[in-house]
Order: structure tokens, then C-alpha cells, then sequence
């Protein structure tokens, strides 16, 4: 294949015949809105991770009514890395919460919890660690924070499931832990996403949340009903997740591990044929016990990354850039709040590779050959 043919995806969904066929389910039931399928994926994240789950329309809602279920309002300030995708600042502003922008570590782009201590203030009342490209982290050094100050800890564990933190695996134990399961995904449903907490108060809240503040609307769901009958004592929002999407997830939960093997094979391929490559740096410099949802490279040296994106594009592969600071953005700019020096300093010599479970062992080998030889 030429290059001028060859189309080398950024990330997409693994997806066969089992994943078309179970989508026919709800279909031929003739019942797409939250039932049966919904509560057997949940029984099935929920046994995997052995804690409770709620399932949700996609991760940004997660995020948004973990946040909620805590108390986390108006007047209110959390604490989240500026490199993320707008959708954990988004969620964060949906509660009427203001996110404060935090500078990353220069080794993997995580928060930087020292930075994020200055920024405290007493309105301060939760901490959201990013566990980007899959990575857990500097998760011991969150709890830490938010055990010194009674601070709340939502992960946006979007990007990391099937990863482990230490000898857990994400979502597995902490605070409490929001997924997604949209398309490109380490599996998906779709669209969707997940909270994970052992607090029973904030699973409560969560479930009556994401249908409109009903109350205890989700066991006459899962029973093929729905209330007539009942009260509302608390804003929610209509964010619960479909059976079609259930569905999906259902075949992409057992698949997990084959998922899973492909994407860490893949990216230690990468690592191999990067090795020694002075211009070009992983975030992620090992991948045992992640499951890597992208796989994103520091370029050193590199004046105009978006030139570079447009000749990685005319040899037919895709790049992506993970991901513009919030704190760049116009409605999240604080001009008064202290800078992000390393952010603003990483943010423009990061690119992301493609990986996804589809991607051909020799096409690693060629984006790689490709960035090399743009760069030398």
C-alpha cells in the first residue's frame, strides 16, 4: 500500500458480528430505554471492579453527577489538570462549581498535587486527577491531599479502564470513579460512561440523578416499569443509559481482555521502535499494568506542530493533539490565577499516535518511520 492509499486511523472501535448481533436484542424487544440490558451491564462492571456502579448516558454526565451526588454546588471550587478535554471542566461548571486549572508534571502529564495544594482556598471542596492515556498517576499524592483537607475525589478515569493502580485496579477502591464508554474507548457502549463508589449516599443521588430526580426510579426501570406515582426532591437530569447501549457494552465487558492485550501490545511496539529517537519522547515510558487508551509523544524542537500534523496527514495517517489547556480556552480563562508554566510549556510539543485494538503491527512501524524521518 502507497502512501498516498494508505489511511492509518487515529482510534476507532474494535467492533464484529457479536457486537451486531447483541444490539438486536433491545431491537427486538422493542424496548431501547433503560431496562434489562442496562442492569446487566452494571451487575457486570460492578463485579469486575467488585463495587457498586451506575451507569449513565457518557462519561461528562459521570463526572458531572459524582460531582452533584457529593454536594459539590454553587459557590464551590474543585481542583483539575488544565491538560484535559474540556468535558471535566465542563462537567465541573455544570454543578455551578468553578474548576480551578492546575499545572501537570513534566514526566507524564499528570497533576501536579503541588501545585494543586497552592491553589487551595476554602471554597476548595474536591480534587479531579485525570488519569491520562491510561496511566493511574500520582493517585497516593491526591488521597493524601484530600485526606489532609477533607477533600472528595472524583477520578475522571475516562481514558483507564482495565489500568491498575498499584495492586487495585482502577475504580476498584478510593473515593469515587467515573469511566467512559464512548466510542474510542478502551471498550464501549457507544456512548456512556459509569460512576464506581463504595458511598452509598452518593450511589443513591447518582441513580435518582440520571432520571430526572425521580426517586428510586431505577429498580421500576430495571423491572420493565416506570413510576406514576413519586417525588423529586433534588435536580436531575436525563442521563441515563439506554438498553441499546447496554447491549453493546455487555459484549465489549467480556472482550475486555482481548481489548486490553491488543492495546498494551501495541503501544510497547511503539516504545520499541521509538527507542533512541532524541526528538521524540512517550508520556508513557512503560506499560505494564496500563491499559492505554492513547498514545501521545513530547516532539522536542518542533516549531510548527500543526505543519507536521499536515504532512503526517499526506501519508495517510492521522494525529491528534491531547489536548488544549482549559485554562487556554476563553471561557475558563482566569487572567487573574497564578500561570501553568509546565503546561504551557508541554501543550505544544505534544501529538498523539494512533492506537486503537484494529491497528496493524506494520503500521506502527510506518507512523513511526514517518514521524523519525519528518524530524530528522
Amino acid at each position: 500500500m502507497t502512501s498516498a492509499t494508505r489511511h492509518v486511523r487515529l482510534s476507532k472501535a474494535s467492533l464484529g458480528e457479536v457486537e451486531r448481533e447483541a444490539v438486536q436484542r433491545p431491537l427486538l424487544n422493542t424496548f431501547l430505554g433503560m431496562g434489562a440490558e442496562v442492569k446487566a451491564f452494571e451487575e457486570g462492571l460492578a463485579a469486575y471492579l467488585g463495587r457498586p456502579v451506575a451507569c449513565v448516558a457518557n462519561g461528562t454526565a459521570a463526572l458531572q453527577l459524582a460531582l452533584q451526588g457529593c454536594g459539590v454546588g454553587p459557590g464551590d471550587e474543585v481542583l483539575v489538570p488544565s491538560l484535559t478535554y474540556v468535558a471535566s471542566f465542563q462537567a465541573i461548571a455544570a454543578t455551578g462549581a468553578m474548576p480551578v486549572a492546575c499545572d501537570i508534571r513534566e514526566d507524564d502529564c499528570m497533576i501536579d498535587m503541588r501545585d494543586a495544594e497552592a491553589r487551595m482556598t476554602p471554597r476548595t471542596r474536591a480534587v479531579m486527577p485525570v488519569l491520562y492515556a491510561g496511566a493511574p498517576g500520582p493517585l497516593d499524592e491526591v488521597y493524601a491531599l484530600a485526606g489532609r483537607h477533607g477533600l472528595r475525589v472524583v477520578e475522571d478515569a475516562a481514558h483507564a479502564f482495565g489500568s491498575m493502580a498499584g495492586n487495585r485496579l482502577v475504580g476498584a477502591g478510593g473515593d469515587i470513579a467515573c469511566f467512559s464508554f464512548d466510542g474510542v474507548k478502551n471498550i464501549t457502549s457507544g456512548e456512556g460512561g459509569c460512576v464506581v463508589t463504595d458511598d452509598a449516599a452518593v450511589m443513591a443521588r447518582v441513580a435518582d440523578a440520571r432520571l430526572l430526580g425521580v426517586e428510586k426510579d431505577s429498580a421500576a426501570r430495571f423491572s420493565g416499569q416506570r413510576s406514576w406515582d413519586f417525588d423529586v426532591t433534588a435536580q436531575g437530569w436525563r442521563y441515563h443509559m439506554s438498553d441499546i447501549m447496554a447491549a453493546l457494552g455487555r459484549v465489549q465487558l467480556a472482550r475486555r481482555q482481548e481489548l486490553a492485550d491488543r492495546r498494551q501490545y501495541l503501544a510497547r511496539l511503539y516504545l520499541s521502535e521509538l527507542k533512541g529517537a532524541a526528538r521524540i519522547t512517550p508520556v508513557l515510558k512503560s506499560v505494564d499494568g496500563i491499559i492505554p487508551h492513547i498514545f501521545p509523544v513530547r516532539l522536542h524542537g518542533v516549531a510548527d506542530r500543526d505543519d507536521l500534523r499536515r504532512r503526517m496527514r499526506d501519508q495517510g495517517i492521522e494525529t491528534g493533539v491531547h489536548y488544549r489547556p482549559n485554562h487556554t480556552l476563553t471561557l475558563f480563562a482566569r487572567p487573574d490565577a497564578a500561570p501553568l508554566p509546565v503546561t504551557d510549556r508541554v501543550y505544544p510539543e505534544l501529538l498523539t499516535l494512533p492506537l486503537h485494538p484494529d491497528l496493524a503491527d506494520d503500521d506502527v512501524a510506518y507512523v513511526c518511520r514517518a514521524l523519525m524521518s519528518m524530524l530528522s
